[in-house]
């Protein structure tokens, strides 16, 4: 299964009108790979061992950042319908029960309308 997944640095950050393009100009020579637009956050994707020099390029930018780690990036997103989404929903809940789970790594992918439908319920 882990070559559905790459090690990576990631950054999250509040947009705080921040364009994409500020965030590339503050990190691109850091490392950066790749920014992503999460709704009211950017994720900056780079090599792990780039996260130190990408943390330094914010903080000398006046950037705020809220987390940074390594993590596990799918290379390839699954769409999930509704009862999809919900099957999953309860294998992730019952798996970050269990004492010995640290982390749950996916690449689920929720339409916004999926999202939805699940927090209306």
């Amino acid at each position: 299964m882990s070559y559905l997944f790459t090690r990576k640095g990631v950054v999250n950050l509040p947009k705080n009108g921040l364009s994409e393009d500020d965030i590339l100009m503050a990190v691109l020579d850091a490392g950066a790979e790749e920014v992503k637009d999460n709704g009211d956050n950017w994720e900056i994707h780079s090599e792990p061992t780039d996260l130190p020099a990408i943390r330094e390029a914010l903080t000398e930018a006046g950037i705020e950042y809220e987390t940074d780690e390594a993590e596990f990036v799918p290379s390839m997103q699954v769409p999930l319908d509704l009862d999809g989404a919900k099957k999953f929903m309860k294998l992730v809940d019952a798996l970050e029960d269990l004492d010995d789970v640290q982390n749950v790594y996916t690449n689920a992918d929720m339409s916004e309308e999926v999202q939805a439908a699940l927090e209306a319920e």
